[in-house]
């Protein structure tokens, strides 16, 4: 058996994961929580999750009325809070309080807009881990057409302490 088909053997998949799992994983709440169902986490690997965009999000108001487009910056950061989620669940982490920090933002291109009524499907895979953070490729698609597309870096860490 060659060495990637051993690996695919002994892939861990998780999903579908539901919104119950994914604030267990994820401090985000309302408004900022922008993951709303994982479809599948290969653990160590990938995860697939969607964002369903509805007229009733905030940033809405304002950018831009009369022609509302999701802000780029909200699309990295639902691509951010999915691998988050894969890295937690990777390492048994989720439901721990441990938080996610990015670190760097590269390649970042955005190729659609993304208006209101669309699943925005987040793919994100490891790219590569070291003991102190882990690097991704994220793409975020509607339809099958890609809309945006990033690299990033991120940490796990304990959250600041009160006080």
């Amino acid at each position: 058996m060659s060495e990637d088909a051993v690996q695919a053997a002994e892939a861990v998949t998780l999903g579908p994961l539901d919104i119950g799992r994914i604030m267990a994983a994820l401090p985000h709440r309302y408004p900022m929580l922008l993951v709303d169902r994982v479809e599948e986490v290969i653990l160590d690997r990938s995860i697939v999750a969607i964002k369903a965009v509805t007229i009733n999000e905030q940033f809405f108001q304002g950018h831009f009325p009369g022609r509302p487009i999701m802000p780029g910056v909200l699309i990295v950061e639902a691509m951010a809070q999915a691998a988050g989620i894969l890295a937690l669940e990777s390492l048994g982490l989720a439901g721990t309080g441990k938080l996610v920090y990015f670190m760097s933002i590269d390649e970042v291109k955005f190729r659609k807009p993304v208006e209101p009524g669309v699943l925005l499907r987040l793919e994100v895979e490891i790219v590569q881990k070291s003991s102190r953070s882990t690097k991704f490729a994220g793409r975020a698609l509607i339809d099958g057409k890609l809309a945006a597309e990033a690299k990033f870096m991120a940490m796990i860490a304990d959250p600041p302490k009160a006080g």
